[in-house]
C-alpha cells in the first residue's frame, strides 16, 4: 500500500508516516475519548494539532472533508469552512511559512457525531485513496506551482459563497479543497491538477444556471 506522508513537502513540517485512513481514524479515536468523558464536542485546533497545524496540506484535506460532512447541515457552516479555506489558501498564496488562525476558529466545537458520521462515510473512500495516491509530478507540489493550486483553493472558497445556497452544490468546491490538500501533502501532482479541473466544472455549474 502506498503511504501518505503528512506534512511531506517543504511548506509543512513533516510529521509521522501514515496513511489517511489512519489519520481519520485517529481522530475518532480522539471524539470517542471525549465522548467518553461526557464532552459532546471536539474543537477545530485539537483535529488541526492531530494533522500538523503549522501544514498546510492537512489543514486544507481536513476542512474540505469538514465542508462535505454532516456538518454542513448546521446553518452558516459551508459558508464558515468557505472562510477558513480562504484565509489558509490566501497564506499559502503569498508563501507564508507557516499558516495562522485566529483564536476563535481554534476554539469552534464541532459536534462530536456529525464528525463521526462524516469519517464513517469517508472511510470507504480514503481505503481506496490510499491505495492510488503517491508522488507523481511532483514539479506541481514545489514553487511556484503551490502558489496556483493555493490559488485553485482560493476560487473554491469564493465559489462556494453562491453555490451555498444550493442544496449540495458546495460539494464540488469543497472537494476541490480536499484534492488541493491531498495532492500537498502526498506531492501528487495528479490530484492537484484534478483540483483544477473540478473548480473549472464547478465555475461552469455557475455560469450556466445563470445563462440558461
Amino acid at each position: 500500500m502506498h503511504r501518505v506522508l503528512i506534512g511531506w513537502d517543504n511548506m509543512t513540517n513533516a510529521k509521522s508516516e501514515e496513511t489517511l485512513t489512519v489519520l481519520l481514524d485517529s481522530i475518532g479515536e480522539k471524539l470517542k475519548a471525549a465522548a467518553a468523558d461526557e464532552d459532546s464536542t471536539i474543537t477545530f485546533g485539537e483535529i488541526l494539532e492531530m494533522v500538523g497545524r503549522r501544514a498546510y496540506g492537512p489543514i486544507l484535506l481536513i476542512v474540505g472533508l469538514l465542508s462535505v460532512s454532516p456538518l454542513t447541515i448546521i446553518p452558516g457552516s459551508t459558508w464558515a469552512f468557505a472562510l477558513i479555506t480562504l484565509l489558509v489558501a490566501g497564506q499559502l498564496t503569498f508563501g507564508m511559512k507557516h499558516p495562522w488562525l485566529p483564536k476563535k476558529a481554534l476554539d469552534v466545537g464541532l459536534p462530536e457525531q456529525p464528525v463521526m458520521d462524516g469519517l464513517d462515510k469517508v472511510r470507504p473512500w480514503t481505503r481506496r485513496i490510499d491505495k492510488v495516491i503517491r508522488p507523481r509530478w511532483t514539479f506541481f507540489a514545489q514553487a511556484p506551482w503551490i502558489s496556483v493550486f493555493a490559488l485553485v483553493c482560493v476560487a473554491a472558497a469564493l465559489i462556494t459563497f453562491p453555490l451555498g445556497f444550493i442544496p449540495f452544490a458546495p460539494i464540488l468546491p469543497g472537494l476541490a479543497v480536499i484534492l488541493v490538500g491531498l495532492g500537498l501533502t502526498a506531492r501528487d501532482g495528479v490530484l492537484l491538477s484534478a483540483a483544477g479541473i473540478v473548480v473549472l466544472a464547478a465555475s461552469w455549474f455557475i455560469v450556466g444556471r445563470h445563462l440558461l
